[in-house]
């Protein structure tokens, strides 16, 4: 059964780091490109940051550039992203999901697999 598990989320002050991680069961990840998504209470899921099969290639949204990096190791089937510099508007579930292609955008509706989510709730 294919299945993907976030963790790592959880509750940080303003300006803190926070690294997520995706964990692959059931299939590998090495020919699926991945995809991290957030959505806050009362609104829609948001396109965060991609990464190409490879890792050869990556996307973030203008809201997290310079502050958050997705990285993966094939190696061991798991996909990081690293959230630095966090703010309050970062508050939100976050998820991963994984499509069976070489290369995607972050637009929810190009994955197939979604987890079922990690709570990061930036406060002080």
């Amino acid at each position: 059964q294919l299945q993907l598990v976030e963790s790592g989320g959880g509750l940080v002050q303003p300006g803190g780091s926070l690294r997520l991680s995706c964990a692959a069961s059931g299939f590998t990840l090495d020919y699926y490109a991945i995809g991290w998504f957030r959505q806050a209470p009362g609104k829609e899921r948001e396109g965060v940051s991609c990464i190409s099969s490879s890792g050869g290639s990556t996307n973030y949204a203008d809201s997290v550039k310079g502050r958050f990096t997705i990285s993966r190791d094939n190696a061991k089937n798991t996909v990081y992203l690293q959230m630095n510099s966090l703010k309050p508007e970062d508050t939100a579930v976050y998820y991963c999901a994984a499509t069976n292609t070489v290369v995607a955008g972050i637009d929810p509706y190009e994955y197939d697999y979604w987890g079922q989510g990690t709570q990061v709730t930036v406060s002080s």
